[in-house]
């Protein structure tokens, strides 16, 4: 018979981790039912895009094309968006350092696409703002010690 190394038991994560994969949860549930939300309400958009406009060239049918297009890829890329954050959130509750790294990266890149070129609404950001205090909790000074340290190796 074969012996199977065990695999080591993983450390619980400290408190401030443990809060922090949740709001990250919550986070990506209202910033995604935010974008639904903002899909399934796509007609009065339009209407209020076809009153607005002064450009002849836009017809209304151009302008329900495109904006049905447009809030279909806003859609497709919070899902994207969503399952990435929830992906790389349960990876730093295991205690994956870089996994802290990424979710900066992702909730900036969330903040650019709502706040710079205006992709979301103000359901979307309070749940880009969630997911900001989750990644605050992950920087706490007791939440900072959970997470391994990456050695240098010389060359």
């Amino acid at each position: 018979m074969v012996s199977t190394p065990e695999a080591p038991e993983p450390a619980n994560p400290p408190k401030a981790v443990q809060v922090s994969f949740w709001l990250w949860v919550a986070s990506g549930i209202v910033f995604l039912a935010g974008y639904v939300i903002l899909f399934l309400n796509r007609n009065q958009l339009v209407a209020q895009i076809i009153k607005t406009t002064t450009d002849p060239a836009a017809t209304p049918d151009r302008i329900r094309s495109g904006a049905t297009q447009a809030l279909v890829i806003a859609l497709v890329g919070a899902v994207c968006l969503t399952a990435l954050t929830l992906l790389f959130a349960w990876k730093a509750r295991q205690g994956t350092r870089s996994a802290r790294t990424v979710l900066v990266v992702l909730t900036v890149i969330s903040l650019l696409a709502q706040i710079g070129l205006g992709l979301g609404s103000l359901i979307t950001l309070l749940g880009t703002l969630v997911g900001l205090v989750a990644l605050l909790l992950m920087f706490l000074p007791k939440s900072t010690t959970y997470f391994p340290k990456v050695s240098r190796r010389a060359l």
